[in-house]
């Protein structure tokens, strides 16, 4: 099976791991969160992988990097889903601690990637 670039991308492969954390973590919030922040947590985590995947079909290395700042935010959004997740107690502080470090590695391959499409752009 082919395999296209952006699945090739360790940051990507790490995204779509978070993702299903988030989800498996999810299911223990309240009913009455799911169309609130549990829906928003979800679909910020998804957006993250979303547009790593989306960026890497552009045809420039501007695109690309435009594509992987979206991405960043979408992982900022995450992180802040998570802080309220933690202050309303819906997740431990131990869950917290542990999403947290996994976002900030995903956040830091986000923007050396970025670094690297905006470094292949200026040589041009």
């Amino acid at each position: 099976m082919y395999l296209f670039s952006f699945e090739k991308l360790e940051v990507w492969q790490n995204s779509r791991v978070f993702i299903l954390e988030i989800y498996r973590l999810t299911i223990a919030f309240p009913s009455h969160e799911l169309f609130g922040i549990t829906s928003q947590i979800k679909r910020s985590s998804s957006s993250i992988a979303t547009n790593i995947a989306e960026g890497t079909s552009r045809n420039t290395n501007k695109d690309k990097a435009h594509f992987l700042t979206i991405s960043y935010s979408s992982a900022m959004e995450t992180l802040n889903h998570l802080i309220l997740s933690k202050d309303l107690n819906y997740i431990s502080e131990q869950e917290y601690i542990q999403c947290r470090e996994k976002l900030e590695k995903i956040c830091n391959q986000i923007n050396n990637l970025k670094k690297y499409y905006l470094s292949k752009e200026q040589i041009r």
